[in-house]
Parts: structure tokens; C-alpha cells; sequence
């Protein structure tokens, strides 16, 4: 059968409310000056929107998700705990996002602080500290555990390569991925896949803290008043010149929706909140989970 074929029988098995959504993001990502990637999972229905979900990617910051996934795996067996002490010195800094880098140093943190500096502020120089914690080629292992074929992180933020490098590191930096593989592993997370109710709880936490808010959650939580309501998205982001990326989960009121969503070849560059790849996955955003949960967010009181 042929591919357009294949898309073809794809879409007519589409609800109609779904294939009415292809539709919209084909039209959204066709007018973007750049290129996208994405998935979108209703994981109460099992419906998906696809948009070259298996091209691989640079992953920029998201890749530290699959490192707080071994950490907390690393939990779960007993190797490591939340309260373990982590020792911030002065030779860790490293430039980027985050707010250790300009802190006193030496600080004592615990790995929890860590993982949280990591995923709400994307801290690149605790990301480096939790590597230094939970090993690297460990980090890859689960990947490989978990299916995640084409994921894999190369070495700490804004350091120098450890040993020999795959080619393509050159090519991806950081870390490569695809949108199908972080859209699993953030599936992962929602059905715990970590196996502990309590630290799965505590994860979902931790990433609904996440400072920045402008891409999933920009259109998302415009109505919401965060003085009185938890959020209900849990993401992490990623971002450098030309790209902007944005996985998550959607708590709505019809269930959970994973959007995983890439932005990359981005013809505008800016680092402002106007930039054309952040706004593409904010409207992305609200319109899966308008067609989803036309009753909007699940709503939490504080």
C-alpha cells in the first residue's frame, strides 16, 4: 500500500471529531515558517494526531525528562533517595537557564532539590548534578528500556563530551528524539509507569511547577486563576535559536491528553514571548484540547 494510501485509511478511521482535528493541525503546521513535529494522545480514548512523529529531533532541554524518569526509577529501587545530599561547588556552574549558577557556592542541595531546579527553572547545572547522580549511560539504558529507540542524551549540559561520540552528536547536541517517543514517555508517567503511586504523584507535581508558560499552557490556562487553581498541565519544555518544543500532560475534564510538540527550523529566532514557534504549539495546544474537552482543564482548588 502506499503511504498516501496508508494516510488515507488512517484518517477515515478517525472519529470524526479527530480527523476534523488532523485536518487543523496539517493547516496550522502548514503555515508555520519552520518545520513541526508532533503527537497528541487522548489517553481516555486512545484517538491520536500525528504530524511526522517519527523524524528525529534535537531535544534541547526536554531530554532532562527521561533523566527524571531514571531518578525517580533509581527511587523506586532503593539506589537512591529524594533526601540524598547533593554538593553544588563552584566548578559545576554552567551558563543557560537556571538560578544556581549565580547562588553561593559551596550549597548543599538533596537530589529532590535537584530534580526540581531541573524540571521547573530547567536548570542546567543541576541537570548536570543529577547525571553526576544517576549516571549517564544509565539514563540511555532506560531509554532503551522503555522502547525509546531513536532518545538518547550524549553528555551534560554545556560540557565537553565524554569519550567517543556517535556522529550525529554533532548533528543533535544535546540529545535526539523523536515526538512519538516523548509523547510515550510522558504516557508513561500518567499510568506510572515507575510503579509507585506516591513518587508517581510527586513527579506530576514537580512538573506542573514548571515556570514557563507560554507554549502549552499559554492559551490553555488564560482564564485560570492561579491564586485559587492548580494547574493541570504538567510539562517540560526545551528551546534554542530554532527550535521550540513543548511536551506535557493535559489534565481535562474528559481525561488525559499528551501533546508533544516540536517546532524546529524556526525561521524566527527570537527570544521574546512573540517568537512564532512558541505561539504555533499554544495554538496546537487549544485546539486539541478544545476538540477533546470542550468543557476545558480539570479544575483543582488550592
Amino acid at each position: 500500500m502506499m503511504p498516501s494510501m496508508v494516510l488515507l485509511v488512517s484518517l477515515a478511521a478517525q472519529p470524526p471529531a479527530t480527523a476534523l482535528l488532523q485536518k487543523r493541525v496539517e493547516a496550522m503546521a502548514a503555515a508555520h515558517r519552520g518545520k513541526v513535529a508532533l503527537v497528541a494522545t487522548n489517553l481516555k480514548t486512545g484517538d491520536e494526531v500525528r504530524l511526522d512523529p517519527d523524524h528525529v529531533v534535537q531535544t534541547a532541554s526536554v531530554i532532562k525528562l527521561l533523566i527524571f524518569v531514571e531518578a525517580f526509577h533509581q527511587v523506586h529501587d532503593g539506589k537512591r533517595s529524594l533526601a540524598d545530599k547533593v554538593v553544588f561547588k563552584a566548578a559545576d556552574r554552567v551558563i543557560g537557564s537556571g538560578v544556581l549558577q549565580y547562588l553561593h557556592a559551596p550549597l548543599e542541595l538533596t537530589l529532590e532539590d535537584a530534580l526540581v531546579l531541573m524540571m521547573i527553572e530547567s536548570d542546567n547545572t543541576a541537570t548536570n548534578l543529577v547525571i553526576d547522580q544517576v549516571g549517564l549511560a544509565n539514563v540511555n539504558a532506560r531509554g532503551k528500556t522503555l522502547g525509546l529507540s531513536s532518545t538518547w542524551l550524549y553528555k551534560k549540559v554545556y560540557q565537553p563530551s565524554e569519550g567517543p561520540m556517535p556522529a550525529d552528536q554533532k548533528i543533535y547536541g544535546l540529545g535526539k528524539t523523536t515526538a512519538r517517543e516523548m509523547a510515550a514517555l510522558m504516557a508513561s508517567l500518567d499510568r506510572c509507569e515507575v510503579g509507585d503511586p506516591k513518587l508517581c504523584r510527586r513527579m506530576i507535581e514537580i512538573m506542573k511547577g514548571q515556570q514557563y508558560r507560554n507554549l502549552i499552557p499559554h492559551y490553555l490556562e488564560a482564564e485560570i486563576d492561579s491564586s485559587k487553581t492548580i494547574t493541570a498541565i504538567a510539562d517540560k519544555l526545551g528551546a534554542l535559536d530554532a527550535v521550540r518544543i513543548d511536551v506535557g500532560i493535559v489534565y481535562t475534564k474528559s481525561g488525559p491528553i499528551v501533546i508533544s510538540a516540536f517546532t524546529y527550523e524556526n525561521k524566527d529566532q527570537r527570544w521574546t514571548f512573540e517568537n512564532e514557534g512558541e505561539l504555533l504549539i499554544a495554538h496546537l495546544a487549544k485546539e486539541i484540547v478544545d476538540a477533546w474537552s470542550p468543557a476545558g482543564l480539570a479544575s483543582e482548588k488550592k
